[in-house]
């Protein structure tokens, strides 16, 4: 294995899971978050050697999977596209135990949300620290934690509509 090789190997290993829970979170639905978790990493891939260290490489894939989700929903008829969404995590509702059901309503509820607290929510629940997500996401620390704090009350708002359904 060339050295390119070794590293693209272990940046997948430390990436791809929070990757594919970003990529999640903006479809709600696994097989799309599958293919733009491996889209971004085939771009990942293709870029490495331009990657100059000038942030963390976490926020580079970060930006690049943001990139790749934003396009891919842009690219989707809007409207059938949300109909899509919710019927299959209505769908998936049904197929995860007791357990699990918390976390299929709080899904449900993160797809609600607009694009841009979408990847803001997800980061924060990947636990990413905050100085990486305000630059992941272009605004400063400050306002940051002013968003999530709003983006938390209109998850609350919506885990709890969806609750009562």
């Amino acid at each position: 294995m060339s050295q390119k090789d070794v590293l693209f190997k272990e940046i997948f290993d430390k990436n791809s899971k929070k990757i594919f829970h970003l990529c999640y979170g903006y479809t709600g639905d696994k097989d799309s978050a599958n293919d733009l978790l491996q889209e971004t990493f085939l771009k990942v891939w293709q870029n490495l050697d331009k990657f100059r260290n000038k942030s963390l490489i976490s926020t580079w894939i970060y930006r690049i999977a943001v990139n790749t989700c934003l396009t891919y929903l842009r690219s989707e008829k809007r409207q059938a596209k949300d109909e899509l969404t919710e019927n299959i995590i209505e769908n998936r509702v049904e197929e995860f135990s007791e357990k699990n059901e918390q976390v299929a309503l709080l899904y449900k509820s993160i797809s609600k949300l607009e694009e841009n607290d979408r990847l803001i929510i997800t980061m924060v629940l990947d636990e990413l620290p905050y100085n990486e997500i305000a630059e992941i996401s272009g605004i400063s620390e400050g306002n940051l934690r002013v968003k999530i704090h709003r983006i938390k009350q209109k998850l609350t708002e919506l885990y709890n509509q969806n609750a009562r359904i």
